[in-house]
């Protein structure tokens, strides 16, 4: 039986100063060996420093805009999307911009950006998992673990592995803000506490464990439910 993976694809791990070839390779590699054992995947890129950068910018010039600024987002993950979609070739020929758009996903790899303000990427992958019947969002960032408090501030901050989707959503909120700082979108968050999904939040550079993710092994991060 196909087996479908959503990965929301940080794009700190894409672009974390320069666009990173290295991990993009790897990450190719890494993909491309699963489809070859019957494994399919959804790839929704985010817009990372790029993409606050110009929100930064935008606001220096004109003052706070939040719909502007998340354009601003989402015209960046579609570059990104752009750029992931282009090192595979079996691929959907399309980047999704609309995840509830009618999706005739024949491939194995489908490649989808930012579709509207309100939210970040992180939504769009919640309703492509609920599309394509995937139970588990695996959010790839720059993060090991969520902490009960931020780890850069707080010497006592403790790791968190398994969380309540009530418990996660008291740390990040309800309310998207473009360009914050968060684990999770707290929008994608209550809908997928509310379609039933789990998500897990763990490092994307590390590729053995996301392999272990596709092993049904142990692996590193922060799973909720």
């Amino acid at each position: 039986m196909t087996q479908t993976f959503v990965l929301s694809l940080g794009g700190s791990l894409i672009v974390p100063d320069e666009i990173d070839v290295e991990y993009l390779k790897k990450f190719k590699a890494l993909i491309e060996r699963y489809v070859s054992l019957n494994f399919r995947f959804v790839i929704v890129t985010g817009g990372g420093k790029v993409c606050r950068k110009y929100q930064q910018a935008l606001t220096e010039l004109i003052g706070d805009n939040q719909e502007g600024s998340d354009w601003m987002g989402i015209s960046l993950t579609h570059v990104n999307a752009q750029l992931v979609k282009g090192m595979f070739s079996d691929v959907h020929p399309e980047v999704i911009m609309n995840p509830t758009n009618n999706i005739d996903f024949k491939e194995n790899i489908l490649v989808a950006g930012g579709w509207k303000p309100g939210f970040s990427s992180d939504m769009d992958a919640v309703l492509l998992a609920k599309k394509f019947g995937a139970s588990t969002v695996i959010n790839l960032s720059n993060i090991d673990y969520v902490y009960d408090k931020d780890p850069k501030y707080h010497d006592n901050a403790q790791k968190i592995e398994n969380i309540s989707w009530h418990d996660f959503r008291k740390i990040v909120g309800d309310k998207w803000v473009p360009g914050s700082h968060l684990p999770f979108d707290p929008v994608a968050s209550k809908e997928a506490a509310k379609a039933g999904l789990k998500v897990v939040i763990m490092n994307g550079s590390d590729l053995e464990s996301l392999e272990n993710i596709f092993k049904g092994q142990t692996f590193k991060g922060t799973r909720v439910s």
